[in-house]
C-alpha cells in the first residue's frame, strides 16, 4: 500500500510531544540554574556581610589598641609619681623650718631618704652598689682604671650608684676599676 497523506502515521503529534518534553526540561534547567544562582548570591552577600564586619572589628580593635597604647605612655608613670608626692612632701616641709638646725635638716633628710628607699621598692628600683665585684659592663660604667691589689677588673670605687628596674639597668654604676701593677 502507498502511503498518502490521509494515510501516512502522525509524526507532527510525536514531534511536537519532543520538542514539549524538550521544553520542559530546558524550563526545569533554567528553574535550577536560577535557584542555584540565588542561593550562590545570597552566600555571597552573606559572606561580604560577614567580611565587612570583621573588616569593621579589626578596625575597632587596632583603634582602641592604639589609644591604649597612648594611655599606657601618658599615664604608666601614674603610680610611681603619686608615691613620690609624699618625698616632695617632705622637701617641702624641711624647707619651712623656721629654726633650721644641722641635726633637724640631717633627721630630716634621712627621713626623706626613707621615703624614697621605699617608694624604690615598691616599684622594684634596685641600687647597685658594685664595690668589690667583678666589672660588669652591662651593669657598669668605668671611668677610671687604677692600679690596685685587687684582682684586675674588679671595682675598687663607685663614684655613683646605679640604679635597675626589673633586672633592667635604668643607669650604670660609675665606677673605677682595678688594672694589673705594672
Amino acid at each position: 500500500m502507498t502511503q498518502t497523506p490521509e494515510n501516512a502515521p502522525d509524526n507532527s503529534s510525536q514531534g511536537q510531544s519532543k520538542h514539549s518534553e524538550t521544553v520542559a526540561g530546558a524550563n526545569e534547567l533554567n528553574e535550577d540554574l536560577a535557584a542555584r544562582l540565588a542561593t550562590a548570591e545570597a552566600a555571597l552577600a552573606n559572606a561580604k556581610d560577614e567580611w565587612l564586619r570583621a573588616k569593621a572589628e579589626t578596625d575597632n580593635i587596632r583603634r582602641r589598641s592604639a589609644e591604649d597604647v597612648l594611655k599606657a605612655q601618658k599615664y604608666g608613670v601614674e603610680r610611681i609619681a603619686d608615691a613620690l608626692l609624699a618625698v616632695k612632701d617632705s622637701l617641702d616641709a624641711a624647707l619651712k623650718v623656721d629654726a633650721p638646725s644641722v641635726d633637724a635638716y640631717k633627721q630630716g633628710v634621712e627621713l626623706t631618704a626613707r621615703q624614697l628607699s621605699s617608694v624604690f621598692e615598691k616599684f622594684s628600683i634596685q641600687e647597685v652598689d658594685p664595690l668589690g665585684q667583678k666589672f660588669d659592663p652591662s651593669r657598669h660604667q668605668s671611668i677610671a682604671a687604677v692600679e690596685s691589689e685587687q684582682e684586675p677588673n674588679t671595682v675598687v670605687s663607685v663614684m655613683q650608684k646605679g640604679y635597675t628596674l626589673h633586672e633592667r639597668v635604668l643607669r650604670p654604676a660609675l665606677v673605677a676599676v682595678s688594672k694589673a701593677k705594672a
